[in-house]
């Protein structure tokens, strides 16, 4: 029986990489580049990277849509990235919806910010509105279970 293994894609160049289930915990590298593939810190996405993010990783990747013009968004940035920072084997990652509404259009977002839980492809819980890292982290831990 194999060992599971999980797809990651490489924020830095967007390869995506098969990752062994027991090495998503020991910094594991893109085998491309070698870049870290788990940075712990949000990452920004295009509209070309959005969707290959969403849909390739199979581990819970966390999309905090926003935009330059909603003030909620800005102050959750820092948040958003303290949540990142605490949560190192979670994908985090940025579509700014005014640069890229094509990025965002396809997830129906109403209201800005609105962070999206994807696993495997798959949306699996939306949060909107602005909220403090210990919030950000308690939403996230509770999908991984």
């Amino acid at each position: 029986m194999s060992e599971q293994s999980f797809h990651l894609v490489c924020p830095h160049c967007r390869a995506t990489n098969r990752v062994p289930a027991a090495r998503l915990s020991a910094a594991p590298k893109c085998g491309k580049c070698g870049q870290p593939l788990l940075t712990a810190s949000p990452h920004e996405l295009n509209a070309q990277t959005a969707n290959k993010v969403i849909q390739k990783n199979d581990v819970l990747t966390i999309v905090d849509f926003w935009a330059s013009w909603c003030q909620p968004c800005i102050m959750m940035a820092p948040e958003f990235k303290s949540a990142a920072s605490q949560l190192p084997q979670v994908v985090f990652v940025k579509v700014q919806t005014d640069k890229y509404e094509q990025a965002a259009a396809p997830y129906n977002i109403r209201s800005l910010p609105t962070m999206v839980a994807f696993r495997n492809g798959k949306e699996v819980a939306r949060q909107s509105g602005a909220l403090p890292s210990h919030q950000i982290i308690q939403w996230v831990q509770s999908l991984q279970s």
